[in-house]
């Protein structure tokens, strides 16, 4: 895993969550680290879709994402009539888009999830200071687990710099800004000795890609 990787197990694994109305059958295939916001927005859009999401921890080993994608399409394609793949391409160099490729499923257009949420920010972000470290809400939460743990350094704190050495500061990429989240991304940054900055950024970039993805299913508004 690398330090920005976004990843933890979603609550909703396991299982999938129905939103109201029923028309053409669609479902989201989705990131854990994403599913939450996925199925908000279905929700708020009244779309009929069902999300499925994946363990958020296989950011951790990129090269077992396209396999877990190919394997949960093939117990889906039978009850759907359009499935979205709620993943870019997540450091997995193409295999995910090789894996799509020729057929009527497609993924989100951006190679990772902060260009979801904050594609003009991360890239000004990024101008301003190459060592920029992102949380996104979902990170900030689970940093503890997905961060700490998983790289050891709740075991070997002497690992912080040779994994953070880099970075001058955290850059918080808030979609919901509530006070809990934000003190979940205070301690995250305290937790590595990297000062926090907060842009708020919401979640338009991942609606308008759901909405292209899955339109006309699940009553929006055909984009494409």
């Amino acid at each position: 895993m690398t330090p920005s990787s976004t990843s933890s197990p979603s609550p909703a694994e396991g299982t999938a969550a129905r939103t109201r109305g029923a028309q053409t059958r669609a479902a989201v295939l989705a990131c854990g680290a994403l599913a939450v916001d996925i199925h908000a927005i279905a929700r708020r859009r009244d779309w009929s879709v069902d999300v499925h999401p994946l363990p958020a921890l296989l950011h951790n080993r990129p090269e077992r994402i396209a396999p877990a994608i190919g394997e949960a399409l093939a117990g889906l394609r039978s009850r759907y009539d359009v499935i979205a793949v709620a993943y870019g391409d997540c450091g997995s160099y193409g295999a995910i888009d090789a894996l799509l490729s020729g057929g009527d499923v497609h993924r989100l257009a951006a190679e990772n999830c902060y260009e979801l949420f904050a594609r003009e920010e991360v890239r000004a972000a990024l101008q301003e200071e190459p060592g920029t470290y992102f949380l996104t809400d979902f990170l900030a939460r689970t940093f503890e687990h997905t961060v700490v743990r998983e790289l050891g350094l709740d075991r070997h704190p002497e690992l912080r710099d040779m994994y953070f050495g880099n970075y001058m500061r955290i850059v918080w990429l808030a979609q919901r800004p509530t006070p809990a989240t934000r003190a979940a991304a205070e301690r995250a940054a305290a937790r590595v000795g990297l000062p926090l900055c907060e842009v708020h950024v919401g979640t338009g970039e991942l609606e308008r890609e759901l909405e292209r993805l899955l339109s006309p299913a699940a009553g929006a508004p055909d984009r494409m």
